[in-house]
Order: structure tokens, then C-alpha cells, then sequence
């Protein structure tokens, strides 16, 4: 990435504002990144272990296979998810607030004693699955935000920091040659002006 900037004060003092900036950032920016890539990983880590507790939970209810094709389907459904909003290293990432659950009246004399057991492990499975996707959308969330931070560090460490110091050098050494230019200017033409008037005082 090119800098643009002009050989004088203005431009001078405006890219020496810009380094400024960038300079004070970089370590805003880099523990940013450190933060997110450690919630990444708790992301991902959160989620692979309520995945993990979905499958757990449906092989301990394995012995009930049977029993399930006697239970009403329908039965029990999902009416809303609610969910909050949280902070993370300045990123919005989404949080479980709670699951509306509508559960269709039954005779409980009429039905299996195992029913009422039945609605309770579809709701603990329910919630641990829907637990489960949320903390993957969490860690893609995080993952990108992490990446984009990334490359902002990156651009600022390696491209613009650098870029800017060298035009800020460049115009230094610019205007370092015009002043001694202007000094060797002067001082020639004082000496013409000296050795003019002592030619005319000798004539």
C-alpha cells in the first residue's frame, strides 16, 4: 500500500498524526486478538462437549428405543428460543435466555407412567442440542471477528507502520536537502556580494 503524501509541513505533520493512531492502537488491537482467539477455542471446546452430552444422552436413553413408539408424536414442540445478547472482547455473540415449550394436555391415567419422564429427557436433550448450536454459532462469530482483527494487526504492524515511517523519512531528508540548499544558495551568493563590492572598491 502506497502512502501518498507531499514533500511539505502539512503533509509532514498530518502522516506523523496517522502514525500516531496507528502506533497507539496496535496494542489495543493485538490484546483484542489474544482475547477472541482464547474465546474461539472456549467456543469450540464448549460446543464439541454439549455435543458430546446430545450423543451421551440419547445412548443412555438407548434402552427406551421401544417404549418411543408408543409415545405421542407431537406431543411436546419447541414454540420460541430466546436469546440474549453478550459482550466478548467487544463482539456480540449470541446466549441461551430460555426455550418456550408447549406441551399437549394428556391423561396421565391413561398414558404410560413413563410420559411425564419422557417430556423431561426431550426437553433436557432439546435444550443441550440447541445449547450445542448456538455455542458454534458463537465460535464462528468470534472466529471471524478474530481473523479480521488479524489482518487489521497485521496491516497495521506491517504495511501502513512501516509505510508511514518511510514517507515521514522521505519528506525529512526532502526538506533537510531544500534547507541546506537554500543556506549553500545564500551563503554563494553573499560571497558574490563581497567580492563585488571589494571589485568595486578597488577600481
Amino acid at each position: 500500500m502506497a502512502i501518498k503524501f507531499q514533500y511539505n509541513k502539512t503533509s509532514l505533520t498530518n502522516l506523523e498524526k496517522q502514525l500516531k493512531v496507528r502506533r497507539n492502537a496496535l496494542p489495543t488491537l493485538k490484546n483484542k486478538e489474544s482475547a477472541l482467539r482464547v474465546s474461539v477455542s472456549a467456543a469450540k471446546a464448549e460446543a464439541e462437549r454439549l455435543e458430546k452430552a446430545v450423543t451421551e444422552a440419547l445412548d443412555r436413553y438407548d434402552y427406551l428405543a421401544a417404549l418411543w413408539n408408543e409415545f405421542e408424536p407431537g406431543l411436546i414442540r419447541i414454540t420460541d428460543i430466546h436469546l440474549c445478547t453478550v459482550k466478548v472482547a467487544g463482539v456480540k455473540i449470541p446466549e441461551l435466555d430460555g426455550i418456550d415449550y408447549e406441551l399437549r394436555p394428556f391423561n396421565a391415567f391413561t398414558k404410560p407412567a413413563w410420559y411425564a419422564d419422557g417430556v423431561r429427557i426431550l426437553q433436557d436433550i432439546t435444550r443441550i442440542g440447541i445449547e450445542s448450536e448456538i455455542f458454534e454459532q458463537r465460535r464462528r462469530i468470534l472466529d471471524y471477528q478474530r481473523k479480521k482483527t488479524t489482518q487489521k494487526v497485521n496491516l497495521y504492524e506491517k504495511v501502513q507502520i512501516p509505510g508511514y515511517q518511510e514517507a515521514i523519512r522521505k519528506i525529512k531528508r526532502y526538506m533537510e536537502d531544500e534547507e541546506n540548499l537554500s543556506k549553500a544558495s545564500s551563503k554563494i551568493v553573499k560571497t558574490r556580494h563581497a567580492e563585488e563590492e571589494e571589485e568595486e572598491q578597488t577600481v
